[in-house]
């Protein structure tokens, strides 16, 4: 009754809600013709792009590889599986479908893997090595299990309301987890698990990330043990001051309505206190964070030696980074530096940093205007990269023998802003920085603790991921995944209809150089495409012409006709700090102006048909599909929009505040980046797509805007997903969104005669 009353109620005011596929395409899909894609078999099992693991970690020893990998027939469940790195042989560790217990997991754990971005995932989606090397943590379906390397498997937990954040102490003396919002450890070698703190419950959390550390400041833990198991760091948050948003999850089978404390932009954010206590919750002191409650923890980190605790305190502003020196026997903090961004700029947190084991520190800033390592000694710092370029990670560090320096090894785009590179540089001669990876692919590393080896994982526009081991000089000691597309490989079959990926620049209207990236068709003499013009064009982590592997996705849409299209706007990332800055105070501006670039230039092309360019994003991407509509009216066939944030108040302190201030005293930031008021300027073919229980954008954006389309008798269709979060998708779920889109495109841009 619920969904007819929905579904009828949202008829009758206006709104069109479309089916996956128009009466034309109601059948099954066609069977395809041997190397033709289709929805089903890009979104099948096993994936086009190849068996990808996930998790890669080396044993403490290193003569093992761990990682989670996808079953063949179940592409979203992850088992535990072990390759011995000396003779290449492998094994599954754990099966999560024999070893599961196949419960459900918690609300909290669901909301934690959404923030990390699995929340598609089943199975096993982490796991922790002891420090012995003996024995692996691993979580699966809201318990803990003990995984020996010979097969065994024994049950820790046996709860209902699960464990979150679980970890085996530095030592391996303890594991460690959340239940019930307090902190428990467990004597790793056998016994009860103990309350490390008792007052968890209501609003007060220990041991958790609250809210924004986790969806904006990439901080998904709430507790830190010293290398020496002496203390253990311990987050506590209070959600009492935060506002309550009441969100309706509606799904398939009923609606469940949520109180979830959301602190919206210009609302009150949690209070985070720290504490230092030891392994058995006795001796706590609170940490002094200052006298300013209204702070972000960004980072919490033990120097070496374990007497020492780091923490990353930011200002409600972001303007203001302080690093504290905390002593853990008092909490007493004292100021060790400080980052301060300029007046029309942010700072972007970062885990690119490390403390040494001769107190010094090595640290990612952006203070001369590009995302750079410095090292801090004695009060001093050295500049240890420069130029226009960024560093986007801090991969390892090899703190060499006493008095030689070290070496550090480092992701970033010095070569090339589209290919991101692993690099060497001494601490002792900065000047020389030796590139460790091959031109011609993206790439990113990890690297195990002593500093020894790298695993590597590269792509390229016609190379889909690629894993394997290296030495410190970048030299392939064997493969973890080759991964080549040959007989057997999952996409070989439609290897002779892959189109190249083609890279190019134009100027914005400020002379700013943007990069593009192209797929076309097979092209006839003449002919003029219709083209699939997508973007995401967000502040933060918004870069998205690169040179690795962009998945079948789009080659079936070049397969179907399309030509494929994107480019990086202003605003986004990893282009230095002044081309990101050009959103401060200005979303919904310098990102539409530069995305009509690009419209601009795809209409001068002679194969392009400049009447049928339709855009789609999802997300921010899908807020700028609304922007582009009601700004550049008659320059878009059509959009696609989905999960877009219409009204930035509506979403959370961290991110929004970062870029538009606070509303409270930013009030026409506000005002002029919001998309629901100018929605009746809206005259171009429009598709809303929405999870109905996204927890991230919640409903309630699309849900405004649609109800100021329909008071001004504005025309739109719209597709809402029961039970789907921010992420829509799973098995039929994204085949039924694809075509839903795809079938509005053929019909309003793609179908439509040719203007004359």
């Amino acid at each position: 009754m619920r969904k007819w009353v929905l579904g009828l109620a949202l008829a009758s005011v206006g709104v069109s809600i479309m089916g996956g596929m128009g009466a034309s395409a109601m059948a099954a899909e066609a069977p395809a013709k041997a190397g033709e894609l289709t929805l089903d078999r890009v979104f099948g099992s096993p994936d086009l792009s190849g068996s990808q693991p996930r998790g890669l970690r080396l044993s403490p020893d290193g003569t093992l590889l761990t990682e989670l990998r996808p079953r063949a027939d179940e592409r979203e469940r992850l088992d535990l599986w072990a390759r011995d790195t000396r003779t290449g042989a492998e094994r599954m560790l754990v099966d999560s479908k024999k070893v599961g217990s196949g419960a459900e997991l918690s609300e909290a754990e669901k909301m934690q893997r959404e923030r990390a971005r699995i929340g598609g995932s089943k199975g096993i989606v982490a796991y922790d090595w002891a420090p012995d090397g003996k024995s692996i943590l691993v979580p699966l379906d809201g318990d803990l299990y003990l995984a020996s390397l010979d097969g065994a498997v024994r049950r820790l937990t046996n709860t209902p309301g699960g464990e979150l954040n679980p970890i085996v102490s530095p030592k391996g003396s303890f594991v460690s987890f959340v239940r019930n919002q307090n902190l428990y450890a467990m004597p790793l070698a056998g016994g009860e698990a103990r309350a490390l703190t008792t007052e968890g419950g209501g609003t007060v959390h220990f041991g958790e990330a609250e809210f924004v550390a986790q969806e904006e400041m990439h901080r998904f833990t709430g507790y830190w043990w010293s290398p020496d198991e002496r203390y253990i760091a311990v987050e506590r948050f209070d959600d009492a001051p935060v506002k309550v948003a009441v969100r309706a999850a509606i799904g398939a089978a009923g609606t469940k309505v949520y109180e979830q404390r959301y602190p919206a932009a210009g609302t009150p954010n949690a209070l985070v206190d720290l504490y230092v206590m030891k392994p058995d919750g006795s001796g706590r002191v609170k940490v002094d964070l200052g006298t300013d409650p209204d702070i972000y923890l960004a980072r919490v980190d033990w120097t070496p030696d374990g007497k020492t605790l780091l923490v990353q305190r930011e200002s409600r502003d972001q303007k203001t980074l302080d690093m504290l020196r905390v002593d853990p026997e008092t909490g007493k903090s004292t100021v060790l530096f400080t980052e301060r961004s300029g007046e029309r700029s942010w700072l972007n947190l970062s885990d690119a940093y490390r403390p040494l084991k001769d107190g010094s520190l090595i640290w990612r800033s952006e203070r001369d205007g590009y995302g750079h390592l410095y090292r801090f000694a004695n009060g001093q710092w050295t500049q240890l990269t420069k130029g226009p370029w960024v560093v986007t990670g801090l991969v390892g560090v090899d703190e060499g023998a006493k008095g030689t320096g070290g070496r550090l090894y480092f992701t970033g785009l010095k070569d090339d802003v589209l290919e991101q590179h692993l690099y060497a540089v001494d601490i002792a001669k900065p000047d020389v920085i030796t590139r460790l990876t091959e031109r011609g692919y993206t790439n990113s590393a990890s690297m195990d603790k002593s500093a020894s080896r790298f695993i590597v994982s590269r792509s390229s526009p016609s190379q889909p991921t690629q894993i394997y081991l290296a030495d410190t000089s970048g030299q392939r000691l064997n493969w973890i995944n080759e991964n080549a597309i040959k007989p057997g490989h999952p996409y070989y079959p439609y290897l002779a209809g892959h189109r190249e990926t083609k890279f190019g620049t134009i100027k914005a209207d400020d002379g700013t150089t943007l990069y593009w990236e192209m797929i076309t068709p097979k092209m006839e003499p003449g002919k003029r495409y219709p083209v699939f013009f997508q973007h995401y064009g967000g502040p933060g982590t918004g870069q998205q012409v690169t040179r690795g592997w962009q998945g079948a996705l789009p080659q079936y849409l070049v397969d179907q006709g399309w030509i494929f299209f994107q480019i990086d706007n202003r605003g986004s990332y990893n282009r230095g700090k002044a081309f990101e800055d050009a959103i401060y105070h200005a979303m919904g501006t310098v990102e539409v102006a530069d995305q009509l670039a690009g419209a601009n230039y795809l209409k001068t092309l002679p194969f392009v048909d400049p009447t049928k360019i339709a855009t789609y994003g999802w997300s921010y991407g899908g807020y700028m599909s609304l922007k582009m509509l009601e700004k550049t009216p008659g320059v878009y066939a059509a959009a696609v929009s989905g999960a877009p944030v219409t009204d930035w108040q509506l979403y959370d302190t961290h991110y929004t505040e970062r870029y538009l201030g606070d509303p409270r005293t930013d009030p026409q930031s506000y005002a002029q980046a919001q998309a629901i008021t100018a929605a009746p300027k809206i005259r171009d073919p429009l598709m809303l797509i929405h999870g109905m229980a996204d927890d991230n954008v919640f409903l309630d954006n699309s849900t405004a805007f649609a109800a100021e389309m329909q008071k001004t008798d504005t025309p739109f269709e719209m597709m809402l997903y029961p039970g789907q979060t921010h992420r829509v998708g799973g098995p039929g779920v994204s085949q039924h969104l694809w075509h839903t889109i795809l079938n509005f495109l053929d019909r309003t841009v793609k179908d439509k005669p040719i203007k004359k």
